[in-house]
C-alpha cells in the first residue's frame, strides 16, 4: 500500500509536509468506532495557494506525491533538512505538481 503526500516549499526551506493517507485512515477509524470524527489535518489547499500567490517572491511549490509503504512525513522532512535541492529535485520528478512559482536560473533576462 502507498501513502499520499502533500508537500509545500519555498526558497526558505520545506513548510508542510502531510500523509493524506494517514488521515483519511484516522478519521475512517474514529468514524467505524463511532467517536466523533476530527477536524482533517490537511489544510485548506485554497489557503495554501492563497499564501504561495500573495507571498510569490518566496517561489512556492506545491505538489502531491505517493510513497511506498513505510515512507512516513518523518522520513521527507528529514530528506528536505539534510538536502534540500536533492529532494525537491526528486518531489518535483516524481509527485504531481499542483503549484509552481520555482524560479529557474535558465530564464530569459531582458537587458
Amino acid at each position: 500500500m502507498s501513502h499520499q503526500f502533500l508537500i509545500m516549499w519555498c526558497n526558505e526551506g520545506l513548510e508542510c509536509c502531510i500523509d493524506i493517507t494517514e488521515d483519511q485512515q484516522r478519521r475512517m477509524w474514529q468514524k467505524l468506532k463511532g467517536e466523533q470524527v476530527s477536524e482533517t489535518a490537511i489544510p485548506n489547499y485554497n489557503h495554501l495557494l492563497l499564501r504561495a500567490r500573495f507571498n510569490s517572491h518566496r517561489h512556492y511549490e506545491i505538489y502531491s506525491v505517493e510513497a511506498t509503504d513505510g515512507i512516513t512525513a518523518e522520513d521527507i522532512k528529514e530528506m528536505f533538512q539534510a538536502s534540500p535541492q536533492t529532494a525537491a529535485d526528486t518531489i518535483r520528478r516524481l509527485g504531481h505538481c499542483l503549484h509552481s512559482d520555482w524560479a529557474q536560473k535558465n530564464r530569459v533576462l531582458i537587458t
